[in-house]
């Protein structure tokens, strides 16, 4: 072996993404299992293979630990989002959107509501799919009942949970794409706006002139009151629970950094769960390691509401640690 490195032939390249596509592809697909593992394995091959081209393991370690140390700030975010979650829902933050949203249903404007509320719904908990398996489905079913279409009912919902975890501060992936790039995750969020905006709109003003038949049918409130009766009955909902979304908002355009500004979220939901929900601070503590449980007995609310927690951010933050050692050894040596 050399004293110095060879640049690597482009087959010697290949051989770690040919591994990490194997190891995935049957870990996932076969086993049904999570990504961690094979991408641990995947990242032992490219260390082999730069072994291999006459780099020292000091330079390979190097290069991993360089690599994470750009993914540290979205790490510090996700752990902080967390907090921001569990703070929000024990506050009854999360739930008034949520009962807000609901209420601003009509059937004349029940395509462009549903995309408003599942808009709510997912900037509020960072998840498109969590917003399009709970009230996204129980909207599936109103619209099911007024006779409105359901793929187009399915389009309005996904429009809007892709939005809203697109544009959210709570979103894992909105997190990580910046402290990638290299860039804020204030920053991001704003630059999406020129072009997550507009498709919005538009999708809105479509929504608006399909929906315009529909504006004579009567509204099945069922499944919606069931929702709204149990967020009721188990927290007070007040729209002063509404301010820490907004004071975070206005942290972002008067461009705070990420992390004091979401600290600020969390902050002020352990205080407003203090005040509005008269938890106490053992219990505000605990939701803000481990998470909320929701325990109303439906299962769509409860499925909607157990979320958050800075320890429910530890799988994204192990796989970021795992992608980025393969990551740091594929770009260290030159793969």
């Amino acid at each position: 072996m050399s004293n110095v490195p060879r640049k690597p032939a482009v087959w010697e390249a290949i051989i770690p993404i040919i591994a990490l596509v194997a190891f995935l592809s049957v870990t996932i697909i076969k086993f049904k299992g999570s990504p961690h593992i094979p991408l641990i394995f995947a990242a032992v091959v490219a260390a082999l293979m730069a072994f291999k081209i006459g780099y020292k393991w000091q330079d390979i370690e190097k290069g991993i630990i360089d690599t994470i140390s750009m993914s540290m700030q979205a790490i510090i975010i996700l752990m902080i989002i967390g907090t921001v979650i569990g703070s929000w829902i024990l506050s009854g933050t999360v739930p008034a959107m949520i009962y807000y949203g609901l209420k601003i249903l009509s059937p004349g404007i029940f395509l462009v509501a549903t995309c408003i509320i599942c808009c709510i719904v997912s900037l509020a908990t960072g998840s498109s799919w969590t917003t399009a398996g709970t009230v996204g489905i129980a909207l599936l079913g109103v619209g099911q009942g007024l006779g409105i279409p359901l793929p187009i009912v399915a389009g309005a919902i996904i429009s809007g949970a892709y939005f809203g975890d697109k544009m959210s501060p709570l979103s894992d992936t909105t997190n990580l794409a910046p402290a990638m790039a290299g860039s804020t995750l204030f920053d991001h969020v704003r630059h999406m706006i020129y072009t997550t905006g507009p498709s919005l709109l538009i999708a809105l003003v479509l929504y608006g002139i399909i929906g315009v038949k529909y504006a004579g049918k009567s509204l099945d409130y069922e499944k919606i009151n069931q929702i709204l009766d149990t967020l009721s009955s188990n927290f007070s909902i007040s729209l002063w629970l509404l301010i820490p979304p907004i004071v975070v908002i206005i942290m972002v355009v008067k461009k705070v950094p990420a992390i004091p500004g979401l600290l600020m979220g969390t902050i002020l939901g352990a205080v407003f769960a203090a005040i509005f929900q008269h938890q106490s601070i053992g219990t505000i503590v605990n939701v803000l390691n481990d998470g909320y449980v929701s325990e109303t007995g439906f299962e769509v609310v409860d499925n909607l509401l157990s979320r958050g927690g800075l320890q429910s951010m530890m799988y994204t933050v192990s796989l970021i640690l795992c992608a980025m050692t393969f990551g740091g050894i594929m770009e260290k040596a030159g793969f």
